[in-house]
């Protein structure tokens, strides 16, 4: 039988009673329990349930167990539906005891001391963008009774699994999570590079010295070349300098009032900078040689004034005056006298509201 097979012992009704028993580990996959994979809580045979009544067993009811390879670990119990000698335990605890199907282990009733603190390592730094980790964490350990120094338990969240090592407990290796209040922090993650300070402040100091360099060289003179020649290059860029980009009118989309879609190509006019006041279009009437210089006077010089028609008229009046000599200017025309005329002529040809009447009757 599974009693004499497995070998009960200590079922003493008397205070301080140890419960022990030896069974076959068996993942809780088997049974479709997919709700304790995600604590420390396993599931015992009937038969168990029977012996732990009639012992004076602490609640939450907590057991030490321990592999032929000498692994430890403790856990509580779930239910009480397994078959006789068999225990079913969540994966992860197999895992840590290096456990493999249908290999024995040993349980023992344990009594352990409610945990006060307690340091925590996640495996991978993903555990650190969960929004409030800590609430996680709370949340999950609902799910668990008591944690052991050594083990490496699992967090389930947003379905997404976390593996978190215990690295140190209060008031001992093994504590119970179950109804105390109990002081949680955290190591780094194990797969957590800590950043090389002294290469970063390298860097800072190189992009510094590099937003540095384009201000020394706007404070270098411009036009290394001695001489005339390059002053007068100097003088030529900031010339270029000051000239300001031109304006592109006429640029916007084409509408039609009645809706239709506008056929004509988009043709945007590049408008130069308004004219400075003081550069005013220079002729020949206006413009002479110095005083006391040996030649005559110099055709004048165009200068743009803005305005295309404008440009050309002055054109074709520069070229007129180049081949011509400049004619007089005219003679003022006396006002004419209309009361001397005793009539006054019309402003305009155009009288308005002049036609004739119909009516739709």
């Amino acid at each position: 039988s599974s009693s004499t097979m497995f070998g009960f012992g200590g079922f003493g009704g008397g205070p301080g009673a140890t419960f022990e028993a030896h069974y076959r580990a068996m993942p809780v996959a088997f049974i479709d329990k997919q709700t304790a994979e995600f604590g420390d809580k396993v599931i015992l045979p009937p038969s168990a349930l029977d012996r732990l009544a009639s012992l004076h067993i602490e609640y939450p009811m907590l057991f030490e167990v321990k592999s032929a390879a000498g692994k430890v670990t403790h856990c509580g119990v779930l239910e009480f539906v397994a078959e006789e000698g068999v225990v079913y335990m969540p994966h992860w605890m197999m895992q840590n005891m290096l456990l493999q199907v249908g290999e024995t282990v040993k349980l023992r009733s344990k009594s352990l001391p409610k945990g006060t603190y307690v340091k925590l390592q996640p495996h991978t730094k993903d555990f650190l963008d969960i929004t409030n980790p800590k609430a996680v964490l709370e949340r999950a350990l609902r799910s668990y009774t008591c944690l052991t120094v050594g083990d490496c338990f699992v967090v389930n969240y947003n379905n997404k699994t976390y593996e978190i090592d215990v690295k140190e407990a209060k008031p001992g290796p093994a504590i119970s999570v179950v109804e105390t209040d109990c002081q949680v922090d955290f190591e780094a993650p194990k797969d957590y590079v800590e950043p090389d300070y002294k290469a970063l402040a390298t860097a800072a100091k190189a992009l510094a010295a590099a937003k540095l360099d384009p201000m020394q060289e706007d404070k270098k003179p411009r036009g290394s070349s001695a001489g005339p020649a390059g002053s007068s290059g100097s003088k030529a860029g900031e010339a270029a300098e000051e000239v300001e980009p031109a304006f592109m009118a006429f640029a916007g989309g084409a509408r039609r009032l009645d809706g239709r879609p506008a056929v004509l190509p988009l043709a945007p006019v590049p408008v130069p900078a308004p004219v400075k006041p003081g550069l005013l279009p220079v002729t020949a009437s206006t413009s002479a040689a110095p005083t006391g210089s040996g030649t005559g006077g110099k055709a004048g010089t165009f200068v743009s004034t803005g305005n295309r028609l404008l440009d050309k008229l002055e054109k074709d009046k520069l070229s007129q005056q180049g081949s011509q000599p400049a004619a007089p200017p005219p003679a003022p025309v006396p006002p004419k006298d209309e009361a001397a005329d005793g009539k006054q002529e019309p402003s305009s040809g155009f009288k308005a509201f002049v036609g004739k009447g119909n009516t739709l009757k």
